[in-house]
């Protein structure tokens, strides 16, 4: 598997879950990395660990912003999440007891982000970044939560 390269059309116009995006396909860059560098096992399995960990973040935030914003299908949208979450842990799970499922892991890895900020993530992006239009406007008088909105959300 090649390195993986961000695509403008993977955006959803919500710069924290892009910049939230692009973080978690430097990651599998750097699973790659630690894989095909050499470094053993050990480097592969702490990169593993903190892209699993920053993938689970990565979604509460998400799951969160959708539930804020009343997305009627952020039940559905987190099931996914649930399910991703759990295959993956399956393959820590495989990887800890010794097996080599680090280019598998990458390339479910790869197709599945790729497909899920596409399709579920971009379905989402509209009433999110309306909500938070909305907050940041009526907030924006108010000191420095109006002035953090405005810089993380502009």
């Amino acid at each position: 598997m090649a390195l993986l390269i961000w695509q403008d059309n993977l955006n959803t116009g919500i710069e924290i879950i892009d910049g939230q995006h692009q973080r978690i396909v430097e990651m599998i860059n750097q699973l790659h990395n630690a894989q095909v560098g050499g470094h053993g096992n050990v480097l592969v399995g702490e990169v593993l660990d903190e892209l699993i960990d920053y993938t689970l973040s990565h979604f509460a935030f998400e799951e969160e912003l959708m539930e804020e914003a009343g997305y009627p299908f952020h039940a559905a949208h987190k099931r996914v999440h649930d399910i991703f979450t759990k295959r993956v842990s399956e393959y820590r799970m495989r990887f800890q007891s010794g097996e080599d499922v680090t280019d598998e892991l990458k390339g479910m890895l790869s197709r599945w982000l790729f497909n899920h900020i596409r399709s579920d993530d971009k379905a989402y992006a509209e009433t999110v970044k309306q909500h938070l239009n909305h907050f940041a406007r009526t907030h924006q008088e108010g000191g420095w939560l109006g002035r953090t909105l405005k810089r993380l959300f502009k």
